[in-house]
This record gives structure tokens, C-alpha cells and sequence, in this order.
């Protein structure tokens, strides 16, 4: 049994919880209404503090710190990369890096009432690509995590199965992938409240991070862009 802090800034939803034997006790997150990724360096020492004054506890109460680290936002896995780094050196716990599409899984398979085949999470990564991988039912990684462009045949070869869409790169490709047996659930997105078992997996397993050098999942390069409008 651990009690483990997670912290979630992959995306626009902000959060973090404490678990307990893998389940959540306590919880702060961004309500969906107020999502916006710039918030996170202004919410997430706040989070972090309220859940542990809610639970009467210190960071080094902790067993460990689990990161919902990537794939996602660049700005927004730097800073959760971040805060959970120093909060495992300053406590003294090690750092747990869990796959931010696993975390979208988790909470899609909490809330659905029925059982699929593969859950297929998706991160938006605008026009019709999105980060992607597969899963069962057990949340066991069936494929590598991937950049995939969607189109019609996409998926093709998993028809007349039941397969779970879900995350922020869903709903575009409704339409698209329109298939008996493929189901698309809405307002699901990676949060802090699920990820407490898989934290607890990792834990048990040992799967901890160099603290010096880990560095989040980002998939692909962060390009930077300069306006095209004049400086002077």
C-alpha cells in the first residue's frame, strides 16, 4: 500500500490527488469551463498544497510522486516535469512517469458502463493527426504510443470489434471512422482522480525515474515559431 501525489498537466486540465492503495482520497482539478493551459503554473503549487493540507500531510509523507508524463502539451509536461522534480528532491521519494494516454484510458474505462475489446485513447495534434495507442480492457499496452493521421481506413483492420474512442482527439474523428462496433465518448481527458492505479502498479514495481535525468514523453520536437509580424 503507498500513498502516492499525482500530478496531471499534460493537457488544458490541470489536477492532482493523493491515492491511497490506488485509490483517490483527495482530489483538485480544473473544472473543464475554466481549462486553459497557461493556468497551470499559476494552479499547480496550489493544488499541490490544498491536497496536502486537506490529507494533514507533508510531500515527504509521501511514498512517491507520479507524473502523468506525456504525450501532450510541451509547456505543460515541462511544468509538471518540473514541480514533480523538486518535490521528490525536496522530500526525498522517487518520481513515477505514467503514460498520459494510459491516464485518458483509465478514466474511460471508469466511466463507461460497458466492456470493449481495445480503448483507444487520443490526444489532439491538430488537423487530423493525433497521438494514439491501444489497450484492452485491462489497460495492458497493446501498441506502441504513435502520431497517427486519421482517415477512413484507419483502424480497419480491428472492425467488428468493439473499440472505445475517447480523449480530446476523439470527437474530430467521429465522422471519419464511422463503423458498426466503434464508439466515441465524450469528456474524457487525462485527471489526476485516475491515475492512482497505476501509480500503485508502478510503485509495486518499482518503476522509478532517475530524478536527474528523466525528461517527459513529448513525442515529437517542440518547434518554435516566430510571428510574422515586424518587431520595429
Amino acid at each position: 500500500m503507498a500513498r502516492i501525489l499525482n500530478i496531471e498537466t499534460s493537457t488544458d486540465y490541470c489536477s492532482v490527488s493523493i491515492s491511497n492503495d490506488g485509490k483517490c482520497t483527495n482530489l483538485r482539478l480544473m473544472q473543464p469551463d475554466n481549462a486553459r493551459k497557461a493556468a497551470h503554473s499559476e494552479m499547480l503549487a496550489v493544488f499541490v498544497k490544498e491536497v496536502l493540507d486537506e490529507a494533514g500531510m507533508k510531500v515527504s509523507d509521501m511514498d512517491a510522486v507520479a507524473l502523468s508524463g506525456g504525450p501532450g502539451s510541451y509547456t505543460g509536461l515541462r511544468i509538471g516535469a518540473s514541480t514533480s522534480k523538486g518535490l521528490c528532491f525536496g522530500g526525498n521519494i522517487p518520481l513515477i512517469s505514467l503514460n498520459t494516454l494510459l491516464v485518458i484510458a483509465a478514466m474511460a474505462k471508469a466511466k463507461s458502463p460497458q466492456n470493449y475489446d481495445l480503448i483507444v485513447p487520443m490526444i489532439d495534434a491538430r488537423r487530423m493527426e493525433v497521438y494514439t495507442m491501444l489497450t484492452n480492457a485491462k489497460l495492458d499496452k497493446l501498441s506502441e504510443v504513435e502520431a497517427k493521421i486519421i482517415d477512413a481506413e484507419s483502424f480497419a483492420e480491428h472492425k467488428g470489434k468493439r473499440l472505445l474512442f475517447c480523449g480530446n482527439g476523439a470527437p474530430k474523428c467521429k465522422e471519419v471512422l464511422a463503423c458498426d462496433g466503434f464508439t466515441f465518448m465524450d469528456n474524457i481527458y487525462p485527471s489526476a482522480e485516475f491515475m492512482g492505479e497505476l501509480a500503485e502498479a508502478a510503485f509495486n514495481s518499482k518503476q522509478f525515474e532517475d530524478l536527474v535525468y528523466y525528461e517527459p514523453f513529448y513525442l515529437k520536437e517542440f518547434i518554435a515559431t516566430t510571428s510574422k509580424k515586424s518587431l520595429f
